[in-house]
Order: C-alpha cells, then structure tokens, then sequence
C-alpha cells in the first residue's frame, strides 16, 4: 500500500469517525432498548470505586506499556512526546480501520516521518507483530489448562453441535496465528535468505503471479527487516517480550475490572473472563466494519453476559468508550498536530511521493483497541 501525506490524512479525517460510533451506539441504544430494565441507573451508581479505579489504572497503564514498548523497540529514537503520538495515531487506525486491516502499514509510514528509516520502521513494526502473536501463542495453553470446559460460554439456544464447531474454529485460528509467529520468527531471525527465496519462487508460480508484485516486496521487506534485527542482543529481546507481555495482559484484564465492579468475582471467574477474552478477540479480528463496531458489541453479551445479566449492556457501553471511542477522539486531537509537525519541513515533492510500506498484517494486530 502506498502512502503520501494525503492519503494519510485521509486515513486520519473526521469522517474516519462517523462509521464506528454509529455503528457501535447504534447497536449499544437497540440492546438498552430491548433489554433496559428498572434499577440498573442505580447499579451503575453503586459501582465498585475500587474496581472502577482498578480498571482505569490497568487503561494507564497498558497506554503507558505500549509506549515504553515502542520507544524501547525503535532505541529510544523517538522523545517520551513522539511516542505517546505514535501509540495514540496507532489505536486510532486500529478503530477506524477494519480489523482485518489493521494499523501497522500506517504506523510504519509514522515511524519513517518521525526520521527512523523506512528499513527500521518496517523491522520494528515487524518486531511488534511479532511479539504479540507470541504472547497469543503462549498465554493460550496457560489459562486453558486452568479454565478448561468453561472457556466456551453456555448460551441459551447453544446446542453441543455448535459449541463444538466454536472450539474447532477457535482451534484452528489457535493454529494458523501459531503458525504465522514461528514463520514470521524464522523469516526474521533464523534463516530471511531461505525464506526469501522461497517467497520468490512461489511468486513465479501461475497461482501466484497476480500477486507477484506484492510478493517480490514482502520477500525484499522480510529481509531487510531481518538485517535490523538478527544484530540485537539477548537484552533487547528481554525488554520488548515483557514489555509486551505486560500490555497485552493488562489489555485483557480491562474487562474483568469492569464487571468486577458490578458483581463479585473470585480468581477463577477472572480467569474464566480472561480466557473468553482471547476467543472475543478473534471473533473481532475477522469482523469487516471498522474497528469491529457493531460486532464487538453484539458479540460481548455472548461472552461474558452470564456474569452480568441484563446490566451486561451497560458494562459494554462502558467498555467500548474506554477502549475504543477514547481512542477515536484522541487520535482525531492528535492527529493535526502531529502531521503539522512532521510534514513542515518536507519539499512539496517529497510531500507527494509515496512511501510503500506492505507488511503482512498480525492476527492481534496492535495496538488495536477492540
């Protein structure tokens, strides 16, 4: 995909925002309308302080980890300032983009007109991706072997059949984003020249030829990502891996902060929610509206209704304007300033010209507030 200063404007106008917010409080105001019932204005002011609190900390705090994260991974080239533009700019077109899509070609044009080269930003980009379908592939084992049968939720009407079909599709997605890390860990780090090769040769291919361009500049991105990375020591990687571990867990734990605030929970319901939380993300992932409006909100009650009832609908509310309307606004108010700063002393000429940045897109594409 090539980027110019006006396409990336276009990515970051006002009208970015309309889609999204009808789409999610259009589907939020139908589910108060059907399911509002006296007395849950009064449940929602006697929300917990401390868990309420508790959720607006781990909100911090994961912003705050993700640009640690970034700031660390690009080498401390980016100021504490332009690191928290790049994460706001970065959330925002994970909201305002299709999940499918995600975020990360635009952060890599970011990274490049914030003076890292186009080579270092695809890398650290790269390593980004990398390190969160890792933590997908990790955490998975871990909080099934403690939640086991409960991690696929009872819903009225849903027979074994389909509760099944669920498991093995969540299975399968488990596999290919397994699959995808490993690959991405090879090209990168173990052996890009083979990996190269092989992308290339594929290429040539009749099933593949319509796709070569493409192809030939994966295979060239791929490489010279690796270059930029196969020098890192071990201490590199230890910041950036628990740096991330540390924001995707705080990303996860949000919503259990949020209905613990409205019921009483013990550590295994924790759990239980945490566990949902990754199948949740998948089911974002594939969604085609922007930032999975609508979807996020429909798919929720399925979830992680049976903690909350009929109050559920107020608890996404909740959720959603803190991980995803938050965001829109933020990236809307960051947005002009940034591009004012960043394209001030840029040539007309090198205004217009496109930077190709074509990555292939995470699973758990991030930052992607969803």
């Amino acid at each position: 995909m090539a980027l110019s200063k006006h396409k990336l404007q276009e990515k970051f106008s006002a009208r970015r925002l309309v889609l999204p917010i009808l789409l999610g409080f259009g589907v939020i105001g139908y589910m108060l309308y059907t399911n509002y019932e006296p007395g849950q204005v009064d449940t929602l002011l006697e929300a917990s302080p401390l868990w309420v609190a508790m959720a607006l900390l781990v909100l911090l705090v994961r912003d705050m980890g993700y640009i640690y994260r970034i700031r660390y991974i690009t080498d401390k080239v980016l100021s504490w300032k332009q690191s928290f533009n790049v994460i706001m700019l970065w959330e925002f077109a994970s909201c305002a983009l299709p999940s499918v899509m995600g975020g990360t070609t635009v952060v890599a044009y970011i990274l490049f007109k914030e003076k890292i080269p186009l080579g270092k930003a695809l890398a650290q980009v790269m390593v980004t991706s990398l390190l969160d379908n890792l933590y997908f592939v990790l955490a998975v084992p871990v909080v099934l072997y403690f939640t086991k049968e409960n991690v696929i939720p009872e819903i009225n009407g849903l027979n074994n059949t389909l509760r099944d079909s669920i498991a093995i599709a969540f299975t399968f997605s488990y596999l290919l984003i397994a699959l995808y890390a490993f690959t991405m860990f090879y090209a990168l780090i173990i052996n890009p020249k083979a990996v190269k090769r092989l992308i290339l040769r594929l290429s040539q291919l009749k099933p593949f030829r319509r796709w070569r361009e493409q192809m030939f500049r994966h295979a060239n991105e791929l490489f010279i990502a690796s270059q930029h990375l196969r020098s890192r020591k071990a201490n590199y990687w230890l910041h950036a891996g628990i740096s991330t571990a540390f924001v995707w867990t705080a990303r996860y734990i949000i919503i259990g902060c949020l209905i613990a605030a409205f019921t009483n929970l013990d550590l295994h319901d924790h759990l239980v929610i945490f566990s949902r939380n990754l199948i949740y993300k998948i089911v974002l992932f594939i969604s085609i509206t922007p930032g999975a409006a609508g979807i996020a909100e429909i798919a929720f009650p399925a979830f992680f209704g049976t903690f909350l009832g009929s109050f559920t609908t107020i608890v996404v509310l909740l959720y959603r304007l803190l991980t995803h309307y938050l965001y829109l606004v933020m990236g809307a108010i960051v947005f002009p300033r940034w591009a004012s700063s960043a394209f001030k002393n840029n040539e007309p000429a090198d205004e217009e010209k496109p930077v190709v940045a074509t990555l292939p897109e995470p699973v758990n594409t991030q930052p992607m507030a969803v």
